[in-house]
């Protein structure tokens, strides 16, 4: 089987990883990739989408799978079907779940799918008016795309009207902020869920917790992920059936009513309130750095899964799951995420513990490659991944790998998984 992913980040380089250990995979393309996944498979330089469908007729290629939510929302998935090629993803119209957060919270209310209280507006005096009558904390988002920096939870009703304020101006996010959602804070625990869906069927992946703010004890500003962990011992199977009774199969089932049924991955961010789920967003791709963790765990190879779903076969394949944990410590170039930060060469000390050869590994991202060398060109660079059977162990060897990486100014967490353990 011929595979192409299409992306540049963590995400893809983990799910290249998979494919790359696969049997059934015979040839493995990268569009763009970045410096690392030219050692798992081969870099395409092809930006144009429709000139990247022909590329996958010319060169036989069996499935192709879109990591980031850019590409899905400027609608590839269908140039790809219309040149009766297989892809992993939704249709631009199903994409719309991650790409207006207006139109998903709308699709909420619609299915009545458990959400916060929210209006949406592009009015500056009906918003204020609705925080009004909200209490500190008070969440703002921008309605379009922002590289997942388009929410801001607002301290005070001040800070929330200022937020919106720069929104609405396009000072903060330009046309991305035109039209902002106001919402209640709810106050519990925060989860990622990701369901593998092919329109009508699904599978739900074990649950994951992201670390979203840049520095220890979640101080310092919102990233796109400093760290993550799964399966997470906060999800019991009563939580896991409330999740697809109440929001994976209505979501479905209301998406096909749209005339847009979802395909591809269903990223549910939820948040926990006694016991209960409440759907905080949507996205339409894999979270990074959830990915990177999630992709160790699963046993079915990588290439059957994405396949079955992209063919609408899901209800004829049984997916298993390893019993183990991961745990994945993202590293930061030194001005992440203020700035963009000088490349810096990439040292990784020879691996003399079994434990750490056997049980981590890295996942790139933000690298560049020059005579065999890797560089860290900026943002999220890499996560070291550790697998074991308890979160400490997958945590202290993932920790361990972190200690033999070196490059200039890196930024990490220490503290990833704190809340399981």
């Amino acid at each position: 089987m011929n595979i192409m992913v299409l992306g540049s980040g963590g995400r893809e380089y983990s799910i290249g990883r998979m494919l790359d250990k696969d049997e059934a995979v015979d040839k493995l393309y990268f569009a763009p990739g970045n410096g690392a996944t030219s050692r798992l498979g081969e870099n395409i330089e092809i930006k144009d989408y429709n000139e990247l469908a022909q590329f996958a007729v010319d060169n036989e290629i069996d499935l192709t799978i879109v990591g980031p939510e850019a590409p899905l929302v400027d609608g590839v998935v269908d140039i790809f079907k219309a040149k009766g090629l297989n892809i992993f993803g939704p249709s631009k119209e199903a994409a719309r779940l991650e790409g207006s957060k207006v139109y998903m919270k709308n699709f909420l209310a619609k299915y009545n799918i458990p959400t916060a209280a929210y209006i949406e507006t592009d009015h500056i005096e009906t918003a204020f008016k609705f925080i009004d009558t909200l209490t500190a904390p008070i969440v703002v988002k921008a309605d379009g795309l922002c590289g997942g920096k388009g929410v801001i939870i607002a301290a005070s009703k001040d800070e929330a009207k200022k937020a919106v304020s720069q929104m609405l101006s396009g000072k903060s996010f330009g046309d991305a902020g035109k039209n902002v959602i106001v919402e209640e804070f709810l106050d519990g625990y925060e989860l990622s869920m990701f369901a593998i869906c092919d329109g009508k069927d699904y599978i739900l992946l074990p649950a994951a917790q992201d670390h979203k703010r840049l520095l220890d004890a979640d101080k310092g500003p919102n990233t796109g992920g400093m760290g993550a962990y799964a399966p997470t011992p906060l999800v019991d199977e009563e939580l896991y059936q409330k999740v697809k009774d109440r929001i994976i199969r209505p979501t479905l089932d209301g998406m096909q009513s749209e005339n847009a049924p979802f395909e591809g991955v269903l990223f549910i961010g939820i948040m926990v309130v006694d016991n209960e789920p409440i759907t905080l967003e949507f996205n339409v791709r894999f979270g990074d750095p959830e990915c990177e963790i999630l992709m160790p765990l699963m046993l079915t190879p990588a290439s059957e899964l994405f396949y079955k779903a992209a063919t609408k076969q899901l209800d004829t394949l049984h997916v298993s799951f390893s019993n183990q944990y991961a745990v994945g410590v993202v590293m930061a170039s030194e001005n992440y995420p203020y700035k963009s930060s000088k490349p810096a060469e990439i040292v990784v000390d020879d691996i003399v513990h079994d434990e750490i050869e056997q049980n981590a590994h890295i996942s790139y991202a933000g690298v560049s490659e020059e005579d065999g060398v890797l560089y860290a060109t900026g943002g999220r660079v890499l996560v070291c991944v550790g697998v074991g059977d308890s979160i400490k162990q997958a945590r202290d060897r993932a920790y361990m790998l972190c200690g033999q990486v070196h490059f200039s100014g890196k930024k990490l967490r220490t503290d990833i998984a704190y809340q399981a353990l």
